[in-house]
């Protein structure tokens, strides 16, 4: 029997945001202002946990943060960052969730750009890792998003797309998963055969109930 098990990251597999916090790192570097990013920042992750942002406006609002800085100080950043921010984000419950499906195809599915979410899906123990791939130039971010946004529409697009490039196209597997927080994320969920509502926000809560998806907490 054939198992595939997505996951999204971001309030899923991790205690928060992943790139809420990478906001927060930066203005505690000092490599930012806070106060001036404060109030933006705040209105547009409302507007993504209520659905209701456009897709690259909330992907290039982060990716902006990327901008002014040089790689080197960005991968130096990005190093303490995983191991002083996040790795204590990862609660055990979502690693024994994992680790229950590891006997199929695991793979994440986030909105959030790969720079960021490389190295998270690896301190998971997750080698595939579907992700808004950032736009460089001259090795340089520019603030743009390269191709399709993994997010809403566009996550259930690649993550189709990317299957089917392996040659396991998604309804070829006899049981899927795909476990999110968010109302995003609704069409991913409606193509597995085993849609999974975590700790979900308001909307998805109530479509889960209506469609009979199973709800579960994980212990943060």
């Amino acid at each position: 029997m054939t198992r595939l098990a997505l996951f999204d990251l971001d309030n899923t597999l991790l205690t928060g945001d992943s790139d809420d916090e990478w906001f927060n790192f930066l203005a505690a570097e000092g490599a930012l202002d806070r106060k001036a990013g404060e109030a933006a920042k705040a209105d547009i992750v409302r507007r993504y946990r209520e659905g209701s942002v456009g897709t690259l406006e909330f992907c290039e609002y982060f990716l902006q943060l990327y901008v002014p800085h040089e790689m080197p100080a960005l991968l130096a950043w990005r190093e303490k960052y995983v191991r002083e921010w996040i790795v204590p984000r990862i609660p055990d419950s979502a690693r024994r969730l994992l680790d229950s499906h590891r006997d199929g195809l695991v793979v994440i599915a986030t909105a959030t750009n790969r720079f960021i979410t490389e190295p998270i899906a690896q301190a998971l123990g997750v080698e595939h890792l579907i992700a808004t791939e950032p736009e460089m130039y001259n090795g340089r971010f520019t603030g743009r998003v390269a191709g399709t946004p993994s997010f809403r529409e566009g996550k259930a697009t690649r993550t189709v797309e990317w299957l089917a490039a392996r040659g396991q196209p998604i309804e070829s597997f006899d049981e899927s998963w795909f476990y999110s927080d968010s109302i995003n994320d609704r069409p991913l969920l409606e193509r597995v055969t085993h849609p999974v509502a975590v700790d979900p926000d308001p909307l998805l809560e109530r479509l889960a109930h209506a469609r009979e998806w199973p709800i579960m907490a994980l212990p943060r």
